[in-house]
């Protein structure tokens, strides 16, 4: 079926085109340039499902279940990669951004309990780690996650991105229907967006493909180093852009790919290049999009 239902709109129709030439200047509080904020994915791989994603192929080929070296790789990250990774936020004193899958606070309290106690932003990432156009009952699936994280934290959240960044025609309507303010899953800007929806407008706090170690470690194959390099880079163009306004720049890191042994200095070293920058300022979601909005009017 290669048509859009009637409830979903193409992706021309929710966003027109707008270069970022010749906006109107935004600016950050205290003549900072680029506002940063890394986001933590945290999962749970169904081990009666096939994995989202494999280290090691099986012998025979397929999808063998159990499937346990590829779960246990992924595990790993959330036993111990995770906790590496929350040195580096605290040894900078940085409040982070934890996109969970809702079914993964209750299976990983500890990690949730963390994150809230730092008061870390929580992002809707989906109730389980499924592609959004292969779930079920796509509402239900945003009202499970919705409820999981608010039910922990005391708060709605606010802001959604996609397992995997997957949508279908629908999630826009849906997520502003569920009371989300933001969206992550639409990579096209170095600055917040308004996207269309038949409910109202959305808005999209601008992610990374480029800057996300299951793009450079898992499908093109970097060494560790490559996420440090392309890092420092890509904040350093942004930090140039910007004499032409502020600019967002996000960071992601799954624990089971960065949080490994001979990765995570790689993360640690480009946050120290950041926050050793005096343009930079770490933020949240939340507060990224209530600063677009404030100065875009």
């Amino acid at each position: 079926m290669n048509q859009v239902p009637p409830g979903g709109m193409l992706p021309g129709e929710r966003i027109a085109f707008d270069p970022i030439a010749g906006r109107r200047r935004l600016e950050l509080p205290d003549g900072k340039r680029v506002a940063v904020w890394i986001i933590v994915n945290i999962e749970e791989w169904n081990p009666l499902e096939t994995m989202p994603r494999t280290v090691l192929t099986p012998p025979a080929g397929g999808a063998p279940m159990p499937d346990i070296p590829n779960w246990a790789w992924h595990e790993y990250g959330n036993r111990v990669g995770f906790w590496r990774i929350l040195d580096v936020f605290d040894d900078y004193g940085l409040e982070g951004n934890l996109a969970v899958n809702g079914c993964a606070i209750a299976a990983y309290p500890q990690i949730a309990e963390a994150a809230h106690t730092r008061g870390w932003e929580f992002i809707g990432h989906g109730f389980s780690q499924k592609n959004m156009q292969k779930v079920a009952d796509e509402v239900e699936d945003i009202r499970l996650t919705t409820e999981a994280i608010e039910s922990f934290t005391g708060k709605r959240p606010r802001g959604w991105l996609g397992p995997g960044l997957t949508e279908t025609w629908e999630t826009p309507e849906r997520l502003v229907a569920a009371g989300y303010d933001y969206v992550a899953d639409w990579v096209l800007d170095d600055q917040p967006v308004v996207l269309k929806t038949r409910n109202g407008p959305l808005a999209n706090v601008p992610y990374t493909q480029e800057c996300n170690d299951v793009a450079m470690m898992l499908i093109q194959h970097h060494k560790a180093s490559e996420y440090r390099d392309r890092a420092i880079d890509q904040f350093e163009q942004i930090r140039s852009d910007a004499r032409h306004g502020a600019r967002v720049m996000a960071m992601v890191l799954h624990p089971y790919i960065m949080g490994a042994p001979h990765r995570l200095r790689y993360f640690r070293e480009a946050v120290a290049h950041i926050a050793g920058c005096p343009d930079a300022v770490f933020m949240t979601g939340s507060a990224i999009l209530d600063w677009a909005k404030a100065q875009q009017g």
